[in-house]
């Protein structure tokens, strides 16, 4: 068996991951974390509907997650990240009380776009890995 092939392909994986995600803070591990943890991406798709104010988000992610409530304190959380990463945009109102409301930026409109790709890929090929799933768990027992 030839293995030249197979070590220049992990030479290159080798080299992008030293380019773009050797460090736990580079983009390329972070925003896919991102993505996998239980609420950015539900809060990316609610805010790709438009701005938004936190009591109305939080009321609204947890009407929509398979998970319980979110706190308040992980909303704001995740938000926080969100907005460093250039995703969410955050504006403060002069009004008394001052008004917060969120919305995504140029930047996480692109990303729900990405998202959105990958789950539309997941819902297109769900009984695909219900299926896979299945038979692993009946060979596994």
């Amino acid at each position: 068996m030839d293995s030249a092939p197979l070590h220049q392909a992990i030479a290159r994986l080798a080299a992008e991951m030293t380019a773009h995600g050797k460090h736990r803070d580079d983009p390329a591990r972070e925003v896919m974390g991102l993505l996998g943890d239980r609420w950015s991406t539900l809060i990316l798709l609610v805010l790709e509907t438009g701005e938004w104010r936190h009591a109305d988000l939080r009321r609204t992610l947890g009407q929509l997650s398979a998970e319980q409530a979110i706190s308040q304190r992980v909303l704001t959380l995740k938000l926080r990240t969100l907005e460093r990463d250039g995703f969410v945009a955050r504006t403060i109102t002069g009004s008394v009380p001052p008004k917060v409301s969120y919305r995504l930026t140029p930047l996480g409109r692109d990303l729900h776009g990405q998202a959105r790709t990958l789950i539309d890929w997941i819902n297109t090929r769900a009984d695909n890995i219900r299926l896979a799933r299945e038979r692993f768990d009946a060979a596994d027992s």
